[in-house]
């Protein structure tokens, strides 16, 4: 088949990898470089620009350039770059034609295949879209790979003999995962994963970000929150210090002319130890504890019993980050793989299982798991709104299980099955995934006709579902699958002149001309509401040209609510 690369689409870096010659090799960039940072923006031209110059372009233009786009995908949240407003999947898809143009510059053949990795902790609607953004950037995805499992692969390749039980401990610029596999005869078997997709090092950063804040508004009355380019200047600067630190005691964080106050240069000057650091970043690490003793629960291996911790993704460098794993697990962490290209060679090395560059029969064979439970929503008992799991979470996959329920109602003729995905026993707290309606069932009393409910769940994480009338054999199905779903990228690339056509549009220019006007009086003095104001307002727009006025009066009234904050 067609040459197949592994791609990490990461949070603040993006890198690729292909397996050829019997190894996997690291593909680089237009700037020969095998490092991307995730950033994706318009230049002063109206062109768009990908990776490090759009992550420059940030510094001096950062309402026209978008970063760490992953944490928005799953969301209906717009980014607003310029005065256009973009889903996640269209700027993810943005860097994903990037890789896939530069990718076939350095192979020098059209590359149009990949593998794709996505956290282990994402739900189905984040693996689904990030599938999405993969074919509008004019790529066949032919797998979803969690990244740990990746990170997995790339070290069992190299010891296909051991037999251990391995933890993956992944932090990265904006994810954290921990999975635990079992290693034996060649196979790799997923036991259990876990994590938290609100957690990685632009946490980290924002911590360092927070405590300068903090000290410069004590000391000089300015909140520098509400200066656009000085927050930007923060964001590079406490990045730097965190990576500083993982090899010094000290580090001075030095801004020249962070903002003015009263016409006079401000400069920042504060220097942050190692120390101080940790102390402030304590309560994320601890975050991680969580995950890992639900991976330890689910799996039923011991902390003692496992005989290797692997660290990936970049924010592991954090020398914190192995002492407390070490005092937490009792285990010293090995340094057994490059934390920063682990997750793409992995997917490359299962691209090329795929592709038939690595016969699986002579080599690594991979299992995983679900990472969360899945079932339906039903009635039990007096409770309308239950969760009944189908396949729970950290069940090996491909998976299939069926469920037996009952009518509920004398004389009922149809079944709604609503799908969904998580943790909660409240069906509506989980993600809904999709439903559909089963007809045709026999009108009996109720507790009568009983329906048969399958899920089957492959290893791109796509679940079919289908209920069957167990007296009549009548079913019904739905196919969860973003391939058959995607989303027209230019439909969610809305241009904000469009709302003027709407026949609803005059109701609302009142409100429309007054967030405008304070927007524009709030320029480059108060970064945070200005912002909130213009994403409100840009989805008000959004909602009148799709002619939706319950959406529109609902961002209406949020707007209204901002306006007075403003003004009071």
């Amino acid at each position: 088949m067609n040459t197949v690369i592994g791609i990490d689409l990461g949070t603040s870096t993006t890198e690729a990898a292909i397996y050829r010659d019997g190894k996997v090799e690291m593909i680089l960039n237009l700037n020969h470089e095998a490092i991307t940072p995730s950033a994706v923006g318009i230049d002063d031209e109206g062109n768009w620009v990908v990776g490090q110059r759009a992550m420059s372009q940030f510094i001096l233009s950062p309402e026209n350039t978008a970063i760490e786009v992953k944490r928005k995908i799953g969301t209906d949240d717009l980014i607003t770059i310029g005065k256009r407003a973009y889903s996640p999947v269209f700027l993810s898809a943005k860097l994903l034609e990037f890789v896939r143009n530069y990718a076939s510059e350095y192979l020098g053949e059209d590359v149009s295949n990949a593998v794709i990795s996505v956290p282990a902790y994402f739900n189905e609607i984040q693996r689904q879209e990030t599938i999405a953004a993969g074919t509008q950037a004019g790529l066949t995805v032919e797998r979803i790979l969690n990244e740990p499992t990746a990170a997995a692969l790339s070290y069992g390749l190299e010891h296909m003999d051991e037999e251990s039980h391995i933890l993956v401990y992944d932090l990265g610029g904006g994810t954290f995962d921990v999975t635990l596999l079992e290693m034996f005869g060649g196979v790799l078997e997923v036991k259990a994963s876990a994590g938290d997709n609100k957690l990685g090092g632009k946490d980290f950063d924002e911590a360092i970000i927070n405590s300068l804040i903090k000290d410069f508004e004590k000391a000089n009355g300015v909140n520098l929150r509400n200066d656009r380019h000085a927050m930007v200047k923060l964001k590079d600067e406490a990045e730097r210090c965190k990576k500083a630190l993982s090899t010094d005691d000290s580090y001075r964080i030095l801004i020249p002319a962070i903002t003015s106050i009263k016409g006079q240069p401000v400069e920042l000057d504060v220097t942050l130890t190692r120390k101080a650091f940790e102390k402030l970043v304590k309560p994320l690490v601890d975050r991680t504890h969580s995950p890992i003793d639900v991976v330890l629960s689910d799996s039923g291996i011991s902390a003692a019993n496992l005989d290797r911790i692997i660290l990936v993704g970049g924010s592991t460098r954090m020398p914190l980050i192995a002492a407390d794993i070490e005092a937490y697990l009792g285990k010293a962490p090995d340094v057994a793989v490059n934390p920063d290209f682990a997750v793409s060679e992995g997917a490359a090395i299962q691209a090329a299982i795929i592709s038939g560059e690595i016969d699986p029969s002579e080599g690594l064979v991979m299992t995983d798991v679900n990472p969360y439970s899945l079932g339906i929503q039903c009635v039990n008992n007096f409770n309308h709104d239950y969760f009944s799991v189908i396949i729970p979470r950290n069940i090996t996959i491909p998976a299939s299980r069926t469920e037996r329920y009952f009518t509920y109602s004398d004389n009922q003729t149809e079944v709604s099955i609503k799908v969904y995905q998580g943790e909660s026993q409240i069906a509506s707290h989980n993600n809904e995934l999709g439903d559909f309606i089963l007809e045709g069932v026999p009108p009996r009393p109720a507790q009568s006709e009983s329906i048969d409910v399958t899920f089957s769940y492959n290893l791109n994480g796509m679940l079919d579902v289908k209920a069957t009338i167990v007296s009549t054999g009548k079913d019904a199905s739905i196919s969860i699958n973003m391939q058959n779903q995607e989303k027209d990228d230019e439909d969610v690339t809305v241009s904000y002149d469009n709302w003027k056509d709407s026949p609803i549009s005059d109701d609302y220019r009142a409100i429309i001309r007054r967030a405008e006007r304070a927007i524009n009086h709030m320029s480059g003095t108060n970064f945070e509401n200005a912002s909130l104001i213009e994403n409100t307002l840009n989805l008000l727009k959004n909602a009148i040209a799709e002619d939706d006025s319950d959406k529109a009066d609902d961002y209406e009234n949020t707007l209204i609510g901002l306006l007075h904050q403003l003004e009071d």
